[in-house]
């Protein structure tokens, strides 16, 4: 009797400067439009695809009409609550028009850590997935600090991805990839410890982690057996090559043994 497959599962990332206009001020509604329709095109594959995302504060920012992202933690804090509703909604809407539902599921370090709410988070998650339903999971960033100070959900990705165990994560930035001294991607990385010597220290003013961050997150997720990859996320049909495992950004096997 052939023994039935469980779906595969893909996590994606994506990160603030992904998601807002240039500058960081306010959500960009033409991006979630067409990440939407790309994420359509992967359920319509057959694959489960779940969503890790930042932006919260961003959208906070925009909603209280404040001209930059505050310093203080509480003020992020209190943004992260007000952007939080307008992040589903922009998230709702857009899977909406491609006839897809989405389900908010807030998370902290400690809800993973924790081998009940660990295990109370996977069954929500595998039943959603099971419904069809496309999980966008993001920090509870109200009561957790983690995120807001360093890894802007990097982090939190790669715990997701081990937690659903996932089959691939991919991490949507505002490169192409990770780039050589020259400039050129680097389409396939085995060394992450010598990848990081590639690292540039810039990010945008709205983005919290940088480079660094995602490649941690990605050494955590291979050395869990989950091949990943980083990519552009605001060039069109990247989604789609990277959850099939074509050439797209930067893609870094799983550890073997």
């Amino acid at each position: 009797m052939k023994i039935p497959t469980r779906p595969r599962r893909i996590v994606f990332k994506f990160g603030t400067g992904v998601l807002s206009r240039p500058g960081g001020s306010s959500l960009d509604k033409a991006q979630f439009a067409r990440i939407a329709r790309e994420i359509s095109d992967v359920a319509s594959s057959g694959l489960r695809p779940l969503i890790v995302s930042s932006a919260a504060v961003a959208a906070g920012v925009a909603v209280l009409g404040l001209d930059r992202r505050p310093e203080s933690l509480t003020a992020k804090q209190a943004c992260a609550a007000v952007g939080q509703p307008d992040l589903m909604r922009h998230y709702a809407g857009a899977f909406g028009r491609c006839g897809l539902r989405v389900a908010q599921l807030l998370l902290t370090h400690a809800d993973i850590d924790s081998r009940m709410r660990r295990h109370n988070a996977r069954n929500t998650i595998d039943h959603l997935l099971e419904s069809g339903v496309v999980p966008i999971i993001n920090e509870n960033d109200s009561v957790a600090v983690e995120e807001l100070h360093f890894g802007d959900n990097d982090r939190l990705s790669s715990e997701v991805a081990r937690l659903v165990r996932a089959d691939r994560l991919v991490v949507l930035t505002s490169s192409d990839g990770l780039l050589d001294p020259r400039g050129r991607r680097m389409r396939v990385v085995r060394d992450i410890d010598r990848a990081m010597e590639f690292v540039r220290p810039d990010k945008g003013a709205f983005s919290v982690g940088g480079m660094a961050t995602k490649l941690l997150a990605v050494k955590e997720a291979v050395a869990a057996g989950i091949p990943a990859a980083i990519i552009d996320g605001r060039k069109p049909g990247q989604i789609c090559a990277a959850a099939a495992g074509r050439d797209a950004g930067t893609r870094f096997p799983a550890a073997v043994g």
